[in-house]
């Protein structure tokens, strides 16, 4: 594993850059802030359990293809611009791992539970390093929604849950941090 060093971080500055450019404007659903908050958060939580400069930076750039004009191709070039060719390829690939194929947009003669049980099968087959990455992003997503309608929290928390249930590569502590989360928001849902 890499030590974060002043480069490192100096190329993680470029990338968070790069993604909040191309998160633009767009807000937190469920928190009035900038999006980019959300992977810069995903990102801090990674580095305490993998400091691997393609691990983070597919953190910071986890939402990207999903969430924005950005395609695959736009985000290879600009990568390989800015990192070595192999960090390029890694982080890329966690990337790509970490956007989900069952949208709406896509399956929309699927509901949001079939959806759901598909991208968590698809999920429980991808590398470690972008399950670590997913826990990073259930830590930070579960924080934020614990405030949301009260009607949408158990439903979002159970998806994360059953998420977790099969992703079991991935760093156990961050796992494990992740299912405490999880399950201390769903209690204090089942309370109200």
């Amino acid at each position: 594993m890499q030590k974060i060093t002043r480069i490192l971080m100096d190329q993680l500055t470029q990338i968070k850059d790069f993604a909040g450019q191309a998160h633009g404007s767009q807000r937190r659903k469920f928190a009035d802030e900038p999006y980019i908050n959300h992977p810069v958060r995903v990102m801090e939580i990674c580095r305490a359990y993998i400091p691997d400069l393609p691990v983070l930076s597919a953190a910071l750039l986890h939402d990207v293809l999903e969430d924005t004009a950005v395609t695959k191709e736009e985000l290879s070039d600009w990568l390989h611009k800015t990192l070595s060719s192999a960090d390029a390829d890694r982080a890329l690939t966690l990337t790509v791992e970490l956007t989900d194929i069952y949208s709406k947009k896509d399956y929309p003669h699927w509901n949001r539970r079939k959806r759901k049980q598909m991208e968590a099968k698809r999920l429980g087959q991808i590398s470690a390093a972008g399950q670590t990455i997913k826990y990073a992003d259930i830590v930070d997503n579960a924080n934020d929604i614990a405030s949301a309608d009260a009607d949408f929290i158990p439903t979002f928390l159970h998806e994360c849950r059953q998420l977790l249930n099969v992703m079991e590569k991935g760093n156990p502590e961050l796992r494990q941090r992740a299912m405490d989360i999880v399950n201390k928001h769903l209690s204090a849902a089942d309370k109200h």
